[in-house]
């Protein structure tokens, strides 16, 4: 079951991702929260925010994708933030049930990898001199 696949410029809660996979059938829910950090490998200097942006055909593309791991088996929960967010904010939220865990953990996994490479959304890492990066412009 295909619960949530969104993207939002609100504050994201893993509460409501829980809860919209959660149910009878569901013998695990796996979770992944992923915030904005104050630093980047790749990048001399500290993260202050991101601001992220977004294709036109992201909300659909990221549907796509979490509908590539519904199964009746498995509820699944996803949602990436847009806009303007600050060190510590989740930037994706996803949850998926299963009957057991380690199909939950397993699909968690793959969906977040599948977001990370595959939806057209780009950030922009405001850094404490001021200036900026970009992230996934090719």
């Amino acid at each position: 079951m295909l619960a949530i696949a969104a993207l939002t410029e609100a504050p994201l809660s893993l509460d409501a991702h829980v809860a919209a996979v959660a149910g009878p059938r569901a013998g695990a829910i796996a979770t992944f929260l992923g915030t904005v950090r104050d630093h980047d490998p790749s990048v001399e200097g500290e993260v202050v925010g991101l601001d992220y942006s977004a294709h036109p055909t992201a909300g659909e593309t990221l549907a796509a994708i979490a509908a590539r791991f519904d199964t009746a088996d498995l509820a699944i929960a996803v949602t990436h933030r847009v806009g303007s967010l600050a060190v510590g904010e989740a930037a994706i939220v996803a949850a998926v049930s299963a009957p057991h865990r380690r199909e939950a953990l397993d699909t968690v996994s793959a969906l977040v990898e599948a977001v990370k490479a595959e939806l057209p959304v780009w950030k922009r890492e405001m850094l404490a001199d001021g200036s900026h990066t970009w992230v996934g412009i090719a």
